[in-house]
């Protein structure tokens, strides 16, 4: 009978695959992780820790595992950069390496010395011998091909940038750009919610003040039909669109419609016109159902022979991982997320009974594959009004962190994820209760077994008509806080991944895009972390309110250069709302603070007044303390806005929310049905504000002023190249 399990045991275990056994916390403390986590998370790996012996077991699995391994998973190189890797084959057997690039070049790899001693491997003398990639691989993904006489195995070899080249080209220069929530912006001509046309619009919009780049949302599909998720950053799949984004009058078979049809959807439209007018919260599920209606009559319009071959060459492109997904969407129209199927004779894409739906709903599965071609072309479009419009950069996509649990993702990439825990966030000063985003993780191991295929996938369909991309919470490519199923926030605990191969191939496919990537690297994260990713030229997020140290705010001189720099975030208030201390109340009112409201106040407002005052240092804001003349509101956030132009980043964000003076909460971590999260349209003290009307709204106009004077070489000091 098994002992009962001895604590540094399990730790020692834990250690050994990447799960934290302790964490420092936002306030600085170390906090050991409980056991029970820490075994939690060993099963969700797949490792047994039920007691001494098992844990023994598994230690000893764990050391054998490379040695079972003909190959590595996988090899990660950096360019200009050799990479050694190992090969496992009986004691005394000869053993040939070599690497096919991508385009067929054949390359020998050079052995290296290696006086390991055999290990018995199942019974089996094992020697391991190690090779290295010769100089100068190309940048890609190539293959290794190793055989002891057999017959060949491979592995893949993926190099990476040393560097991402395209923060390179933005040295010397500093761009800014509109920061918006695509949904939120509407237009006379939307469905009730901001669309693929809308952006191409606020984009010209935006560059006809001098925007480099606007920056959205995710924009990652939901459920195939209503009633759909609010948030964008708990998607059904983050490789595919949200076909409500579709502007329906722009595909070009929209014009082909009979003459009933055509008077039904311009009906249609019109009753949603009149919900771009309303404050109230955006409705999504209503403006869906009518865009379905309508592009399930334009789908089955026949298109001409070069439409059908660019929609037969999308599909081809994207695969399997189109079909899959397809398959899930037509799936879902008949099978309710709770309906058995889903976990006997659908619980995989290549289970019998999928092969059978195959068949049977292929024309559904050809209507949502088209509905990702209609995406794709509508964002190319946005993207390429953007660099005609001016901007350097474009479009930035928004990454999210994960995908729900009974999305489509969670479905076709099963295999890859992690099960029985969800990803979050421990306790911080801004969510003091920890979050839990109900996400499932990547599955460390199998995704390097894998060759990282989804996340590569998924990255290349997010830069395809991208100029640069945001990825939220990017820590979580070094480590994420894993929450056993049933735990509360508090009690999860760090695992690690293969960071190096994580933002290698990251950085890999937006360089093949020509992409930028800024990396949203806020909240608790290990010293080292931002150096790495400044080294590996992603960029950083800096939010005026959270840059300080012990001393207090942060002068604008000691902010990064390699950065993103903004005075707020989607998740805060409008600047207008976080003066008025908006926030404060709205946790309040939720139950989510920890002190009494009292001292949350007077905390908050100490903070603020600590970064006030060092605008009014700088002579961005009249007086110099507390009890002196208080600026307006308006103009205190152009002078927020101003003091970050005096900050050495070279990108800088003016959220629209700011420019227009709305006040309203888009997001309130921590919670889900207690706040509507995710459903405020765009709007000011005066009532909604359609893209159509920017030009022409006064605090817009002074707000983007304010930037573009602040940024000019003799206002800032800083090289300007617009």
């Amino acid at each position: 009978m098994d002992t009962p399990v001895t604590d540094p045991l399990l730790r020692e275990l834990a250690a050994a695959h990447g799960v934290g056994t302790s964490y420092w916390g936002w306030d600085g403390v170390e906090r050991a992780v409980a056991s029970g986590t820490l075994r939690h998370v060993l099963t969700a790996l797949g490792i047994r820790s039920g007691g001494n012996e098992q844990i023994r077991q598994s230690l000893a699995e764990k050391e054998l595992a490379p040695w079972r391994r003909f190959l590595p998973a996988i090899v990660v190189a950096r360019e200009g950069r050799a990479a050694s890797f190992d090969v496992h084959v009986p004691h005394g057997s000869r053993v040939g390496v070599w690497i096919v690039s991508e385009d067929g070049t054949r390359h020998e790899a050079r052995q290296l010395e290696n006086w390991e001693a055999p290990a018995d491997v199942d019974g089996v003398l094992t020697g391991r011998a190690t090779f290295t990639t010769p100089d100068g691989m190309d940048l890609g993904w190539h293959t290794i091909l190793a055989d002891a006489g057999s017959g060949p195995a491979e592995c893949p070899l993926v190099v990476t940038p040393q560097r991402l080249n395209t923060t390179g080209a933005l040295a010397g220069r500093r761009s800014w750009g509109l920061a918006a929530q695509l949904y939120s912006v509407r237009s006379t001509r939307s469905w009730g919610i901001g669309d693929f046309a809308d952006l191409a619009d606020l984009a010209a919009t935006a560059a006809a003040e001098g925007a480099d780049f606007v920056q959205v949302n995710p924009l990652h599909a939901a459920e195939p039909r209503p009633p759909v998720e609010d948030s964008p950053y708990l998607p059904a799949t983050r490789r595919f669109f949200n076909p409500l984004y579709i502007r329906v009058e722009d595909i070009p078979e929209f014009a082909y419609l009979d003459a009933q049809a055509l008077a039904a959807s311009k009906s249609l439209a019109s009753r949603l016109h009149a919900a771009n007018r309303e404050a109230g919260l955006l409705d999504r599920n209503t403006s869906y159902e009518a865009k379905l209606t309508v592009l399930e009559q334009v789908f089955l319009v026949r298109r001409g022979p070069a439409r059908s071959r660019q929609f037969s060459d999308f599909c081809q492109d994207h695969g399997q991982g189109l079909d899959d997904f397809a398959l899930w969407c037509a799936l879902s129209e008949t099978l309710d997320r709770s309906a058995p199927e889903w976990a006997d004779d659908a619980a995989t894409p290549d289970t019998g009974y999928c092969a059978t739906q195959r068949a049977a709903l292929a024309d559904r599965i050809e209507f949502y594959c088209w509905l990702q071609w209609i995406c794709d072309q509508q964002l190319e479009s946005a993207q390429d009004v953007a660099r005609r419009a001016g901007m350097g950069i474009g479009v930035v996509h928004d990454l999210a962190v994960g995908v729900k649990l009974d999305g489509a993702d969670a479905w076709t990439l099963s295999g890859v994820l992690a099960h029985g825990v969800t990803v979050g966030a421990p306790p911080d000063m801004f969510n003091q209760q920890g979050q839990n985003w109900t996400q499932p993780p990547w599955h460390p191991g199998r995704l390097a077994e894998s060759d990282y295929a989804a996340y590569r996938d998924m990255l290349r369909t997010v830069l395809r008509h991208a100029g640069g991309i945001r990825v939220d919470h990017v820590l979580g490519l070094f480590r994420l806080w894993w929450i056993p199923a049933g735990a509360g926030p508090g009690e999860g605990t760090y695992v690690y991944y293969d960071h190096e191969a994580l933002i290698g191939i990251l950085a890999l496919e937006a360089q093949r895009a020509g992409a930028v990537v800024i990396g949203e690297d806020l909240g608790v994260f290990e010293p080292w972390v931002r150096d790495y990713l400044a080294d590996r030229g992603i960029f950083g997020t800096s939010i005026l309110w959270f840059e300080h140290d012990d001393a207090g705010p942060l002068a604008p001189e000691r902010y990064r250069q390699q950065c993103l720099t903004s005075v707020n975030t989607h998740d805060l208030p409008p600047t207008a709302g976080y003066l008025a201390g908006e926030h404060v109340t709205l946790r309040e009112s939720l139950g989510l603070l920890l002190r009494p409201v009292a001292e949350e106040r007077a905390a908050d407002s100490a903070e603020q007044e600590a970064v006030l005052t060092l605008v009014r240092e700088r002579g961005l804001l009249p007086g110099t303390g507390p009890e002196t003349h208080r600026a307006g509101v308006q103009e205190t956030i152009e002078a927020l806005y101003a003091f970050t132009a005096l900050t050495p980043s070279s990108l800088l964000g003016v959220a629209l929310v700011d420019a227009v003076g709305e006040t309203r909460t888009q997001n309130q971590p921590g919670t889900s049905t207690q706040y509507p999260n995710w459903r405020i349209p765009l709007a000011g003290p005066d009532g909604v504000v359609l893209i159509e009307e920017l030009p022409d709204d006064a605090r817009f106009r002074s707000l983007l002023g304010t930037v573009r004077h602040a940024l000019r070489p003799d206002a800032a000091g800083v090289s300007n190249d617009r």
